[in-house]
């Protein structure tokens, strides 16, 4: 039978993800999607603590151990609502010290994981920047001030790798051990106009191409590629055609786990699914005498697991169910 798919083999990592293994996920939405993966599977996981940064720049930035604090400049009220250039609006607060306590709270939480993390997968979403002019640097979020405020910019593949370099001696220096992974978000910045949209996507993989030819210690995971090329058909994309659907997003995560995964960790996540799927059973009648057993037998399997992993708020809930 002929094949309409594109599909490519994506080598084994060499280093490889244990339960026991600590990650960090950072940069766009996409960075958001896997890392809810992993943590749903009761990986040890920080999921984009800083909230959705698009640009390499702006991720660099603020995952430098050097960013202790919030930048004065770039804090801005709007509407008698605070937030930070620097930051996604999901940081926002009622008074600039309130939202500054909380950034720098943020970041100094990142810096101390980033120390004993085994891995760091950062997400590039586009090369396109805004620079605010009465500063005049380069921000994250315009959080939908005027254009006049800001000057558009495209990165070039210089930009980002002289940039990543300094962050990678940082990083190093603070944890020898960590390793990154880069991927580049399947999503189509589409407002910036087609065409662009790909020089931008096009400036970003080369970029990450160059920089694991030039670190032993950072890898690519073509989640993009799998996007562009395996599931090449818009019956992939949610409705507004721009963002992958579900089952895109879990094609994309099993392709991840299967080149990131230890045997073990597929093992356990395996029977961890199992449990899962029993913990969602909902019954006719949870009085029963059979459902009360079934409750017994999956609280002795939780009990269990529960030297491997953080199952508390499941078992908890189980037992409010127990008569």
């Amino acid at each position: 039978m002929a094949e309409f798919r594109t599909t490519f083999t994506i080598p084994k990592a060499q280093n490889k993800i244990s339960l026991d293994s600590q990650l960090i996920t950072l940069g766009s939405c996409f960075a958001d999607v896997v890392g809810n993966q992993l943590k749903n599977n009761k990986l040890k996981i920080e999921v984009n603590p800083l909230g959705t940064l698009f640009n390499p720049l702006s991720i660099f930035k603020v995952l430098s151990p050097d960013y202790q604090l919030a930048d004065e400049r770039l804090f801005i009220e709007n509407q008698s609502t605070w937030f930070h250039y620097d930051f996604h609006s999901q940081f926002f607060a009622s008074s600039k010290k309130e939202l500054a306590q909380t950034i720098n709270e943020n970041i100094n939480d990142l810096s101390t994981k980033l120390q004993s993390a085994n891995f760091a997968l950062i997400t590039f979403g586009t090369a396109f920047i805004y620079k605010l002019l009465s500063t005049p640097v380069y921000v994250a979020n315009c959080h939908k001030m005027p254009n006049k405020l800001f000057e558009k910019d495209l990165l070039s593949v210089k930009d980002i790798c002289k940039s990543f370099a300094i962050l990678h001696k940082q990083l190093k220096t603070a944890n020898p051990d960590l390793r990154i992974i880069l991927t580049l978000s399947p999503v189509r910045h589409t407002k910036e106009g087609i065409p662009e949209n790909q020089i931008s996507k096009s400036i970003l993989r080369a970029a990450c191409h160059y920089l694991t030819a030039d670190y032993t210690d950072v890898e690519y995971f073509p989640a993009f590629e799998l996007m562009m090329d395996d599931l090449r058909d818009y019956r992939f994309y949610k409705a507004d055609l721009i963002h992958p659907n579900e089952v895109a997003e879990n094609y994309i995560y099993e392709k991840f786990a299967d080149t990131y995964f230890d045997e073990e960790l597929k093992s356990f996540i395996a029977d961890w699914n199992q449990i899962k799927k029993r913990l969602a059973h909902r019954p006719f009648n949870e009085q029963s005498a059979v459902h009360q057993q079934f409750l017994s037998t999956l609280l002795v399997d939780l009990e269990k697991i529960s030297t491997r992993i953080d199952v508390s708020e499941e078992i908890k809930e189980l037992k409010s169910k127990l008569l």
